[in-house]
C-alpha cells in the first residue's frame, strides 16, 4: 500500500512543547499527531452517526406520533442500569 503524507503543519512553540512533554517512552512527535489524528476521525464519525439516529428517531416520532417523555426514558435506563449492577457478582 502506498503511503501518504499530512500536510505540514506550522503551530506555536507552546503547543509543540506541549505536545512532547505528554509522549510516551519512545513515541515520536509523528505517530502521536498521527493517533491524534485517528482519534478524531472516529471521534467525529461516531457523532455523525449519533446525530444521524436522533433525525431518525425524530422523523419515526412525527411518522407514528409515538413520543416518549424524557422522565419514561430516564426511568427505563435507570431500570436497565439497576438491572445490570444486582447482575454483577458481589465482590468483598
Amino acid at each position: 500500500m502506498k503511503t501518504a503524507t499530512i500536510p505540514s503543519l506550522r503551530v506555536a512553540p507552546e503547543l509543540r512543547q506541549a505536545a512532547e512533554s505528554l509522549l510516551d517512552e519512545g513515541e515520536t512527535l509523528s505517530a502521536f499527531v498521527e493517533q491524534s489524528i485517528r482519534s478524531h476521525i472516529e471521534q467525529r464519525r461516531q457523532q455523525q452517526e449519533f446525530i444521524a439516529r436522533g433525525l431518525a428517531a425524530r422523523d419515526e416520532a412525527r411518522r407514528t406520533g409515538r413520543y416518549y417523555s424524557a422522565k419514561d426514558i430516564c426511568d427505563e435506563l435507570d431500570d436497565l442500569i439497576k438491572a445490570k449492577e444486582d447482575a454483577l457478582p458481589v465482590t468483598r
